[in-house]
């Protein structure tokens, strides 16, 4: 029976894979097919960006040139700008932290004329081998990917998917540990251990001297926890850590309310005066129970919440640290299209530094208007 286009093209893409560069001829012999209908095949590859064609040659896209391939890939006439691309993202869910990081994509991929099509996994780990299957086959030739790992990381079988993906990736907000497969992936994610300690500086040079830190487990809380703890350690500060120490409890639980009742224990005995809380959810329902404790904010205790989602909806609207969500997918996408134009690249892991943006929950006489950097100084004030 006659083996089918596709199924010889997943044997070419499996070859190509293994040894980083393999040379058409070595194909055809090794395929059993002529070299012209192996030259067909590695073209068309190559044109949905899955292998790299040099003289002759069929390359997998994030194998290293040698110094021959490196001198005729300098002498090879520039690649056309990348127009008319179809590109891939998958994310775990469509709401609360994703929209803007899907839309700073979107936008980096119409400057380029691309289109980016988006696909959600609802934290199902399950999904994300289906979801990247789907938008490989609707054409996608690279991929933004945000796998639904568990909040302690990847898993050796994530690692290994993640290295043998047959198209370019970019992770985003994700981090792959040192020395494990993949870790050379392009990655682009938020800088959460310095947004961590930005609200503690800050909460600090409004005179507190305990600053405690609450969190739900979530992705985030780990890079949180190591910011803050570096943050009251450079300060000589005491450790309020009230964020979990590491994924889940049994039956999903994260035991945020017995946290939460122990900082509400700390507030009232006037002992700890402002906090650290994730995410801006958190923040508002500890609002809400210092309420009820007779506490008001900003007076008796002064609140930072990290994410600015709802920050502003609050009844005493919330001081925040904002990760840059646009500008995270915006960052994301053109590494990757940098990745598809040049597979020899060096890798790249990016983090951007998340805003802090003062509003009226710390007790300050100032408002800083949206979008100042971390750590930078207003631009424009208003008193309340």
């Amino acid at each position: 029976m006659r083996e089918r286009v596709e199924e010889r093209h997943k044997r070419v893409l499996r070859l190509v894979r293994e040894h980083g560069s393999v040379r058409v001829s070595d194909l055809a012999t090794e395929l059993g097919i002529s070299v012209e209908t192996a030259r067909r095949d590695v073209a068309a590859l190559s044109d949905a960006g899955l292998v790299r064609r040099l003289h002759g040659s069929a390359l997998w896209p994030t194998a290293r040139l040698s110094p021959r391939e490196a001198r005729l890939a300098r002498e090879l006439p520039p690649p056309p700008a990348p127009r008319g691309l179809v590109l891939g993202m998958v994310v775990p869910a469509a709401g609360y932290f994703y929209p803007s990081v899907i839309r700073g994509a979107r936008d980096a991929a119409a400057d380029v004329g691309a289109r980016l099509l988006v696909a959600t996994t609802e934290y199902d780990r399950d999904q994300d081998r289906t979801r990247i299957d789907t938008l490989i086959e609707a054409g996608a030739t690279g991929l933004l990917l945000t796998p639904s790992w568990g909040v302690d990381g990847p898993d050796p079988g994530d690692l290994q998917e993640l290295a043998d993906l047959p198209v370019p990736a970019v992770l985003v907000e994700r981090q792959v540990p040192a020395g494990s497969p993949g870790a050379e992936i392009d990655r682009v994610g938020s800088a959460h251990a310095d947004g961590a300690a930005a609200g503690v500086r800050h909460l600090a040079a409004l005179g507190h001297r305990r600053v405690a830190l609450l969190s739900r487990a979530t992705h985030t809380s780990p890079a949180l926890r190591q910011g803050y703890r570096a943050a009251v350690g450079s300060l000589g500060l005491p450790e309020d850590d009230l964020s979990p120490a590491g994924g889940l409890g049994p039956g999903g639980a994260d035991g945020f309310e017995r946290r939460l009742d122990r900082l509400l224990d700390l507030a009232r005995a006037g002992e700890v005066r402002a906090a650290l809380v994730h995410p801006d959810s958190a923040a508002i329902d500890l609002l809400q129970r210092l309420a009820e404790r007779g506490l008001r904010v900003p007076e008796e205790f002064s609140i930072v919440c990290y994410d600015d989602e709802l920050a502003t909806l609050a009844n005493v609207p919330l001081t925040s640290v904002g990760p840059v969500k646009g500008a995270v997918g915006e960052a994301a996408l053109n590494l990757l299209l940098r990745r598809l134009e040049n597979p020899g690249a060096e890798s790249s892991h990016v983090a951007l530094l998340p805003r802090l943006k003062v509003r009226n929950s710390c007790g300050t006489p100032y408002s800083v208007v949206d979008g100042d950097r971390l750590g930078g100084r207003p631009t424009r004030t208003t008193r309340r």
